[in-house]
């Protein structure tokens, strides 16, 4: 029998798909770990806190969690993270925190573990969030995230390090309504043996998940201790794991994708998992392959883009030292899964022992807790070439065998999870769709969150959409994206807020981007749009440049980009605006947001350089933003040899990322200025260790923000200039 056969008859299903088990009172049972002996799968069931007091009694010694830091390796026991867990919560219950919301910063690392548990241990709401960095200033996005969170979820407790908790006093006034700062690693109040036991119930919440948006609204997820458990159940099914499964990677625990998958998947399976931080993958990509490989991990995954760095990063050195033979189960999701990353990195790692099988196409979102849909382990994926022209019109129509002019290939996404109810139903009409035509996913099913924390009239309209003439009158979630069913397998193809849609045609944004993006070597991000021009419909795109762009080239560019948009996709480019660097409106992780875009264009508060209108018409008066300063000198001359050959190799990298000549770069200037990211900034720390053949703390270009100051840093041990 299959793992996903077996699991469905330890779970009877009714014929609305929800299972017949009743969650066990085992805690009650003179000898729980003889009643687990006798019924293991009954684990499956419980709650979170009821689960780590089960395996922290049958399971005390193993290991749960295993975390790689820049000092070293900490590891977990079930017995040590409840002991832990129990230490917070009494501290919680000491100050009547039952039902409050707790502000979770902690920096990656092991101590989120201990906040996290602890306040459902307590019946404490956990909102997990990423700490700003030092200094704090209140224009910074970082620290307006933070307070914009704050001031949504009115949390009455902050829980971090106690490193951390001395490093935020700067904004703890900023905070209105905060009671009390935890420190999880300092022990400040009742031990572990004053907690009261405590088990939630279905119903209750367990944490806020803030999704990706505006740093000015944020929305905060209800995901209750039911939607977990369902969850967590619907992947193991998914999935096809089981506690012999080893599981690990690098996801930051305060988004779904990392907390759900990476953290509360190996709980619920009783299965030892190995974590490392987001920093040092994204400072050496190598390093996520090198864990999987070291500890054999079975399951671990990421959003596309990963896959498509360590294709782009790992050497042919770094490659012979990997075996991922062990690796079952890549799962890929939380953005378009595209059939390019899939063929690259099964190509580049075959000599490694990757299987393409491996790959697991997945699709979820926090307001379904995570896992929506998912694919069968060791299959293959599901890959499709569609019509491009037929499925803008609503219809996913395979091209011929031969014919690539029109094609558009797309990716499966699985099919639904058990349990839940997946449809795709046509907005406007709200009826379901045809097999193969596109329509918005809907959602239904005990995953599905409460809706959005204090936004009754956004929660009743995404949770409670209703099929048109459907015999039963279960409300579902609309995603807000677009797909199309073909035997079960879900595709998606974008995203209906974003659809483009002129003279009845639907145009993806993503695929007018990717043509744009082609047409100079100078365009970085592109985000493209419609905008009524005179009661038509008119596409506009808005381009990111490199400082480098010719400007008095503007009219050959934008008719080569007029051109190609005509040729791929048969539209007339209204209007092509140039816009510096970093100046698109994007989310939290890094995503275009293109409806804050529209409403900059139409508001004229894009700030172009330049503006494109079409050969026919004027250029409209650019902003043209000043030439860049003359190199100063530094302050304090370099005298140490080994320092300036450092800050000249630091100039080089920099001027090579920006795409900018190195006599435009100031080593005395903060790096920021040149819109250097704090992706960029941690690669940057990467190839700084590989340099000089030491750690280097992943923000030390945050610590140290000139190229001056970093080199005087690393070669002599102290900076030149306050940071």
């Amino acid at each position: 029998m299959s793992t996903h056969g077996a699991v469905q008859s330890l779970f009877p299903l009714d014929d609305a798909g929800e299972t017949q088990l009743t969650k066990p009172s085992l805690l009650g049972t003179p000898n729980p770990q003889r009643a687990l002996q006798v019924v293991p799968s009954l684990y499956s069931d419980l709650d979170l806190v009821s689960l780590l007091r089960l395996r922290s009694l049958d399971q005390a010694d193993q290991l749960a969690y295993s975390y790689e830091t820049d000092h070293g390796e900490v590891r977990l026991t079930y017995a040590e993270l409840d002991r832990q867990a129990r230490a917070i919560a009494a501290q919680l219950q000491a100050a009547n925190g039952a039902g409050a919301r707790a502000l979770l910063l902690y920096p990656p690392g092991p101590d989120f573990l201990a906040g996290f548990f602890g306040c459902l241990y307590a019946g404490v709401i956990a909102v997990p969030a990423y700490p700003p960095r030092p200094p704090f200033r209140p224009q910074d996005r970082n620290v307006r995230r933070i307070l914009a969170i704050a001031h949504d979820a009115s949390p009455r407790f902050v829980i971090t390090t106690d490193a951390v908790r001395t490093k935020l006093r700067d904004i703890a006034g900023a905070l209105p309504g905060v009671e009390h700062w935890l420190a999880s690693d300092a022990q400040e109040g009742p031990g572990a043996e004053a907690w009261s036991s405590f088990s939630p119930k279905s119903e209750d919440l367990a944490f806020l998940q803030y999704t990706s948006g505006s740093t000015g609204t944020p929305k905060g997820v209800m995901v209750s201790h039911g939607n977990i458990t369902a969850n967590e159940r619907m992947i193991t099914m998914g999935f096809g794991l089981t506690e012999k499964d080893v599981i690990g990677g690098w996801l930051p625990v305060f988004h779904d994708m990392g907390l759900i998958g990476h953290i509360l998947q190996p709980m619920y399976l009783g299965a030892p998992c190995f974590l490392m931080s987001p920093m040092s993958f994204m400072k050496r990509p190598f390093r996520w392959l090198d864990l999987i490989s070291r500890h054999r991990l079975t399951t671990s995954g990421a959003p596309d883009f990963a896959y498509r760095l360590c294709v782009e990063s790992v050497t042919e050195e770094e490659k012979s030292r990997i075996d991922l033979s062990c690796w079952e189960l890549a799962f890929n999701g939380a953005e378009p899964v595209r059939s390019e990353t899939l063929e690259s990195f099964s190509a580049a790692f075959a000599s490694c022992g990757f299987r393409r099988s491996a790959f697991y196409p997945t699709y979820g979102f926090a307001e379904a807790t995570l896992f929506v849909t998912g694919g069968v382990k060791e299959a293959p994926p599901v890959k499709l070439a569609v019509k491009r022209t037929e499925l803008e019109r609503g219809r996913a129509v395979e091209v011929a065998e031969g014919e690539t002019r029109d094609e558009r290939v797309v990716i499966g996404c699985g099919k639904s999870a058990v349990g839940q109810k997946l449809a795709v139903v046509l907005p406007e009409s709200r009826v379901l769709a045809e097999e193969g035509q596109v329509g918005e996913v809907w959602v239904s099913g005990p995953n599905v969150t409460g809706g959005y924390w204090n936004r009754e009239k956004e929660t009743a309209d995404r949770f409670g959409a209703l099929i048109a003439g459907a015999a039963d009158s279960r409300s579902f979630y609309r995603t807000g994206d677009l797909g199309f069913l073909r035997n079960g397998e879900l595709f998606v193809t974008g995203r209906a807020s974003d659809l483009i849609i002129i003279r009845g045609a639907n145009h993806y944004p993503e695929d007018i981007e990717l043509t744009v993006d082609r047409v100079n070597e100078h365009f970085l991000m592109s985000c493209a749009v419609s905008v009524d021009v005179q009661g038509e419909e008119r596409l506009v795109v808005v381009q990111e440049v490199a400082r480098e762009f010719p400007k008095d080239q503007l009219d050959q560019i934008g008719t080569a980009v007029r051109r190609a948009i005509s040729e791929s996709h048969e539209l007339d480019l209204h209007a092509l605006v140039l816009i510096q660097r970093n100046r698109l409106p994007r989310t939290s992780s890094g995503k275009v947001q293109r409806r804050a875009c529209r409403e900059l264009f139409m508001k004229e508060e894009l700030e172009p350089i330049a503006t494109w209108t079409g050969p026919q018409q004027t250029p409209a008066p650019a902003a043209v933003v000043a030439e860049a300063a003359p190199v100063k000198a530094s302050a304090e001359p370099l005298s140490d040899a080994a320092e300036r050959e450092l800050s000249a190799w630091l100039v080089a990298r920099v001027s090579r990322m920006l795409r900018v000549q190195p006599h435009e770069i100031d080593p005395a200037k903060p790096l920021a200025e040149y819109g250097l990211d704090s992706a960029a900034s941690v690669l940057i720390a990467g190839e700084l260790e590989r340099k000089l053949g030491r750690e280097i703390p992943a923000t030390v270009s945050w610590d140290y923000p000139t190229i001056s100051s970093l080199a005087h840093f690393l070669t002599r041990g102290a900076s030149t200039e306050s940071t």
